[in-house]
């Protein structure tokens, strides 16, 4: 009995320190592959093609290979892919650092526009996709899926990546292209994220009017509460820093706060069954204009570092990830017998995604430009093709859903949830290396000089352009004057100068309300405590002088 019963417990030790072991193996392989990333995506940051995203994916998919060879078609991942690690450890930096990151007066600029292609725009595409599947699933030898489950594909693949987005165009490089795909990146990605878990949750054997306008309105209850959620967990870190100021015993603890107040919006948001997406990134946005003024001059360098590394290892594993799960064994065998059939699927669903996105980019486009009396905040035909073709690639958070929809715990034992896995997994492939290769060449060729007005559209109040002056020269004084006093302007002496001159916009009402109201109470940029001797004082008395 004795004997039996120690055997037992010493298999099982064995067994458990196997798996440990095959752990810390898999775990050591993965962060040399991060590393090979880094490097070689480092030698390669001038090409022309290549960018970082296309790197970690071949470098996911040559791993793939070798993994798929030594273990005889066995597997070809190192981990098991899980949405819980994608939502709640990867998603939420990367989504932060871009709210923390951005330039806000550009993007708050192009607000309702970017709003209108996020919101609107998503479900415009979520429909032409689901209309299409609809009609073309049903010439194909494919498993029957149920409204539910064309809906949830609509919503799949009508989410864009903004993450490789974000590494294609470059906001100093082109600050309005910038502002609008990556603002309607982050608008997306949560829009798509509710559309979905409202799907999932949603009866849609009793549809009516009435049930209609519960969806729509449950929808902008989400969206108005997410919001809300993440101004006011940035505004408590920032209120919080500014009364206690911990610098000026530990900058650590300041940066420590910083980071678990970011973290903590999304779990909030996610807690109260919000879209953790867009309350971590109007968080990063509220931190990023009041907390991040309130602390050290050390703390402000080392968060900003802080939050775009975490962001960038966290975009780097998801599409090394991507590119080692691409050559999953078990769901390609699956449509193994049927090769036609998945490409055919594959097919159908990239030209839906084209579509589904040129359905709301060109006629929203055209409707933005009504509202637009200067012709420079235009978006001409050459941008809107930019913004249309940049918003095609489809990344981790589509995968993510997929694998939320089709499978359980990773794995699937239904072909026809297999075939949207294996179609999923090529959607992603081949729009994110196709469309993102040839992402940098077009912009190129339709705005060669685009890079030319950058020193215009800065921002000052941003970390990533702490010393980059918002306008320059006598442009500068001009408008400092008019936003901090009640003088008339001097009537220009140019058409250029009556086009460039400021206008009572609702930025500018916003600046004397943020002025006279929210800075008092919450600190931000000229309402920073003074400590004798502390790096602040220092440096705004700097700022001070003439």
């Amino acid at each position: 009995m004795l004997a039996s019963l120690y055997t037992s417990l010493t298999t099982k030790m064995l067994s458990v320190s196997t798996s440990d072991h095959a752990s810390v193996v898999s775990l050591n392989l993965f962060v040399a592959l991060l590393c090979a990333c880094i490097v070689i995506g480092h030698l390669l940051e001038e090409h022309r093609w290549i960018n970082e995203s296309i790197t970690a994916l071949l470098i996911g998919l040559g791993t793939g290979v070798v993994i798929l060879l030594m273990s005889r078609g066995k597997s070809s991942h190192l981990l098991v892919f899980s949405e819980d690690l994608f939502f709640i450890y990867l998603l939420p930096p990367i989504i932060f650092n871009a709210g923390f990151q951005v330039k806000k007066k550009q993007f708050f600029r192009n607000f309702v526009t970017i709003m209108a292609f996020g919101a609107i725009g998503t479900i415009i595409s979520c429909t032409v996709i689901s209309l299409g599947a609809i009609h073309f699933f049903k010439k194909l030898d494919i498993a029957t899926f149920d409204l539910g489950d064309i809906l949830a594909i609509g919503a799949i693949f009508a989410a864009t990546d903004s993450v490789c987005t974000l590494q294609v165009l470059n906001q100093d490089e082109t600050p309005l292209l910038y502002s609008l795909v990556f603002g309607e990146g982050v608008v997306n990605d949560a829009t798509s994220v509710v559309l979905f878990n409202a799907i999932q949750s949603f009866d849609l054997t009793h549809l009516n009017h009435e049930a209609a306008f519960h969806f729509l309105g449950n929808f902008l209850y989400l969206f108005l509460l997410s919001t809300v959620l993440g101004v006011a967990t940035g505004l408590v870190s920032a209120y919080v820093i500014k009364k206690l100021y911990f610098g000026r015993h530990s900058t650590d603890r300041e940066v420590a706060l910083m980071m678990l107040m970011a973290y903590l919006s999304y779990m909030l948001a996610e807690l109260f069954a919000l879209s953790g997406i867009l309350t971590v990134f109007f968080c990063g946005i509220v931190m990023s204009h009041y907390t991040w003024h309130n602390v050290t001059e050390s703390s402000r360098v080392t968060t900003k570092h802080t939050f775009a590394t975490l962001s960038f290892l966290a975009e780097t594993f998801i599409f090394l990830y991507v590119g080692m799960d691409a050559l999953d064994i078990e769901k390609w065998r699956f449509v193994s017998d049927s090769p036609g059939t998945s490409v055919a699927v594959s097919s159908i669903l990239m030209g839906l995604v084209m579509l589904g996105r040129a359905a709301f980019v060109f006629p929203l486009s055209f409707l933005s430009n009504l509202s637009k009396k200067n012709q420079s905040e235009k978006i001409d035909i050459k941008q809107q093709v930019v913004i249309w073709w940049a918003g095609l690639m489809r990344g981790a958070v589509s995968m993510a859903l997929a694998y939320n929809k089709f499978t359980r715990s990773g794995h699937t034992e239904l072909r026809g949830n297999a075939i949207m896995i294996t179609s999923t997994i090529t959607v992603c492939l081949f729009s994110t290396m196709v469309f993102g290769m040839l992402t940098k060449p077009l912009i190129r060729h339709l705005m060669p000089h685009q890079s030319t007005t950058t020193s215009m559209l800065s921002d000052d109040n941003t970390p990533k352009s702490l010393h980059m002056p918002l306008l320059d020269g006598e442009q500068q004084d001009s408008f400092v004057e008019f936003s901090g006093s009640h003088h008339d302007v001097p009537r220009p002496d140019s058409l250029r100068g009556f086009l460039m001159r400021p206008a009572r916009t609702v930025h500018h009402y916003w600046r004397q309300f943020d002025d006279a109201f929210m800075r008092p109470v919450f600190g931000g940029r000229g309402f920073v405590p003074f400590v004798p001797g502390s790096p602040i004082e220092r440096s705004t008395h700097d700022l001070s002088k003439p």
